[in-house]
């Protein structure tokens, strides 16, 4: 089955247009769907009834298309049932345009906006004309109190497809009383939370956190979206830092809920720039381990953190390969700095760079100012979609793979990678989160050295259950991009998480922080 509106729009012509600019594939799938959308849903009806004016075509006795502009009170484009709307035709310029073309042709087809949200919504249909001699109960059923205009005559369509169009290029514009509701209710939080925030502020004095040897001090916040927040770090006594390349990340402390000081890693956002400044940018994210949202809450202006020495395992190749990033959501902060330092250096590369909401895609709009053509961005609120498999399938044979961003959007570039054919050396990942699978179930782990043996939760990871039960290891990053927790693995199958270790030496080390056991059981020399 086909949408309603393919069988009506995609003439030949079209079609042929589709092919010639390369997306005759994605319109395919509106010609193999289960659903017609030949009438109106419950979604709909309600945007209908919210809206006070839309646009119409018609078409003329000569071929000509005409597009006018209907308005009047909300709702007064009205439902009549599932496949009929109608609304009443007030009194004009008296040209008759549209309705002249009615009479000739009652094929009609509206957009109805929404511009505040960016939705716009599209219908085909019949239309009929009725005059209140003919039908003077539609008429009257159709008037709206209180709005002084004379009803002509009632235009009645039947509906014969409907479809909802993307928001990308709709300028957001308010009404009038729009406007007032949100300056009334800014107003109000205004004078609610004034006072609050200058005893807030007026309580914020410079701390210190952790022990590290790199002492540094918040110099300036900057909000790059609801949720990331961007800090810009500096020696107290103003002098250079270590210099850091691209894809270089920074061990800083925290303070968690619970009172214990912590450590997480953020990429430098800001690596290759300023020799006296590093920038760091923080996701907040309330179900994760508690470090996001402590810098959100804690990190504040002239705060001193005593932070550990830059470090990179996830550095850009030397030499004049092709490079092709991939970037998803907050892992943008690792791929920026790679993307100025290609694009100061003339070698090639392509970006791609992919989140929900394009407003809260964080460096997006500088992106776009100082990158030009390699850079493709793919929000998913404009219905744009990243085809990871397509983008590999496309780069040079010598192009090497840079990735970070979420766990499914780093496992799809792997599987690409595997499927294409592509050898692993030139994939090369870095990731923020845990990898972790519904399929995961409680191992048991025996420890050579110590003794024990421990049973590992699904929820659990082997880093932490072996640090709780008092056997000390090291780890960084505790995501399985560094290597740093990898121990000598002396029996029992393992399940590699890591994107570090050489297929060789996953023979007989596994990165604790990430991997598990195949099998249910390992061995470990520790």
């Amino acid at each position: 089955m086909s949408r309603a509106f393919a069988d009506i729009s995609f003439t030949p012509s079209v079609k042929a247009a589709q092919s010639l600019y390369g997306s005759r594939e994605a319109n395919r799938g509106f010609e193999l769907v289960e659903e017609k959308r030949d009438h109106l849903l419950e979604r709909d009806m309600e945007f209908i009834g919210d809206r006070d004016s839309f646009y119409q075509a018609t078409i003329s006795q000569n071929g000509w298309p005409y597009v006018q502009h209907r308005g009047g009170p909300a709702g007064f484009l009205k439902i009549l049932d599932a496949k009929t709307i109608a609304y009443a035709d007030f009194s004009g310029n008296a040209q008759y345009l549209s309705v002249g073309n009615l009479f000739a042709s009652d094929k009609i087809s509206l957009i109805l906006m929404d511009y505040a949200t960016r939705r716009r919504m599209k219908i085909w249909g019949h239309a009929n004309i009725i005059h209140e001699e003919e039908d003077a109960r539609l008429i009257a059923r159709l008037e709206m109190p209180g709005y002084r205009a004379r009803v002509e005559r009632a235009v009645v369509i039947t509906v014969e497809a409907v479809e909802w169009n993307c928001p990308q290029h709709i300028t957001p514009r308010f009404t009038e009383k729009e406007v007032q509701d949100m300056l009334a209710r800014l107003l109000a939080e205004k004078s609610q939370l004034g006072e609050q925030l200058k005893q807030k502020l007026a309580s914020v004095k410079p701390a210190s956190l952790g022990n590290g040897p790199l002492e540094l001090v918040i110099t300036a916040v900057r909000q790059l979206s609801p949720r990331i927040r961007a800090y810009e770090l500096r020696d107290p006594a103003g002098k250079d830092l270590p210099a850091v390349s691209a894809g270089a990340h920074l061990r800083v402390p925290v303070l968690l809920a619970d009172g214990q000081v912590a450590t997480r890693h953020y990429s430098i956002s800001s690596a290759g720039e300023q020799a006296d400044s590093y920038e760091i940018a923080v996701l907040a994210e309330p179900e994760g381990r508690g470090g996001s949202m402590a810098v959100h809450d804690h990190y504040a202006l002239g705060m001193h953190l005593h932070c550990d020495l830059p470090h990179n395992d996830f550095a850009l190749h030397a030499h004049a390969a092709p490079a092709v990033l991939i970037a998803g959501g907050i892992g943008i902060t690792a791929i920026r700095p790679m993307a100025k330092q290609l694009a100061a250096q003339r070698k090639p590369y392509t970006l791609h760079y992919a989140g929900r909401v394009l407003s809260a895609m964080a460096y997006s709009a500088e992106l776009q100012t100082k990158l030009g053509t390699p850079l493709h961005l793919y929000a998913a609120d404009r219905q744009q979609r990243l085809d990871i498999r397509q983008i590999m399938e496309e780069a040079g044979k010598d192009s090497l793979f840079y990735v970070c961003g979420p766990a499914g959007m780093i496992t799809a570039v792997l599987n690409a990678a595997e499927a294409l054919g592509i050898d692993p050396q030139r994939v090369r990942c870095e990731k923020f989160t845990v990898q972790k699978s519904s399929h995961d179930e409680e191992i048991r782990v025996e420890l050579a050295r110590s003794k024990k043996v421990i049973h590992v939760r699904a929820d659990q990871t082997v880093l932490h259950a072996v640090r709780a039960h008092g056997v000390a290891v090291q780890a960084e990053c505790e995501t399985g991009n560094c290597g740093t927790c990898a121990v000598t693995l002396l029996g029992g199958q393992a399940e590699h998480r890591d994107t570090v270790l050489t297929e060789a030496e996953q023979k007989n080390r596994i990165c604790i922080c990430v991997s598990r056991a195949q099998a249910g059981e390992l061995v470990l020399d520790l």
